[in-house]
């Protein structure tokens, strides 16, 4: 399949410190679930437990295939620290031809893709 003919999308989810979202980017990119991991740090404010928190927190950006946001969400439900973590996706409309090529050549695939 081409790669202007697959979907793609950015995953977003935060970790508590930079050693905890650099073991799971590893474990994204080594597990071939995404081509990418941006480690950001970042200032948070959220409600947990009716209570207004805020703290530092890293923010991954994950650059992957639709069709692996599924396994890389329950890989990283499975090895976060947090009881409920942030992990969300948004879809890529658009991107370079090229880098959405690379995607397709560093992911793995599903079902004998």
């Amino acid at each position: 399949m081409a790669s202007n003919d697959r979907a793609y999308a950015v995953m977003m989810a935060t970790a508590a410190d930079r050693g905890e979202a650099e073991r799971l980017a590893r474990l994204l990119v080594e597990g071939r679930m995404a081509a990418c991991v941006q480690l950001l740090p970042i200032e948070s404010f959220y409600l947990w437990r009716e209570r207004l928190e805020r703290g530092a927190e890293i923010l991954l950006l994950v650059k992957t295939r639709r069709e692996l946001v599924e396994p890389a969400m329950a890989a990283l439900k499975a090895a976060h620290a947090y009881e409920t973590p942030e992990i969300i996706a948004l879809p890529i409309d658009n991107g370079l031809p090229d880098y959405l090529a690379w995607i397709d050549g560093v992911t793995g695939s599903l079902g004998g893709d």
